[in-house]
Parts: structure tokens; C-alpha cells; sequence
């Protein structure tokens, strides 16, 4: 049991030898791209929110 903890943990380093990490110039614009998306889908999700509930307060 123990030796097939410690080969799935070599295995584990190995794996992560093979990882191609992304520069920080990189993982800057993703994180850009990222967060100007969910405000977007954010500010989507509102609009659409207080549509509803503007209707829904006119017909009732």
C-alpha cells in the first residue's frame, strides 16, 4: 500500500514537470479578459432582472 502512495506521488511530479505554465504577461491578460466578461454577464443579468420586474410590477 505504501509503495503505490509514493509511486502516485512521483507520478504526480512527473506530470507536473510536463505543465507548460503560463507567463505572467499572459495569465495578466487572461485574467482581464476574465473579469471584463463577468461584468459583462453581470450587467446583462441586471438589465434583464429589473426588465422583469418592471413588467412584472406593471401587470400586477
Amino acid at each position: 500500500m505504501k509503495e503505490k502512495i509514493v509511486n502516485f506521488f512521483i507520478d504526480i511530479r512527473k506530470e507536473m514537470e510536463k505543465v507548460t505554465w503560463p507567463s505572467k504577461e499572459e495569465l495578466t491578460e487572461s485574467t482581464k479578459i476574465v473579469i471584463i466578461i463577468t461584468l459583462a454577464i453581470a450587467a446583462f443579468a441586471w438589465v434583464v432582472d429589473f426588465a422583469v420586474s418592471g413588467m412584472l410590477n406593471a401587470i400586477l
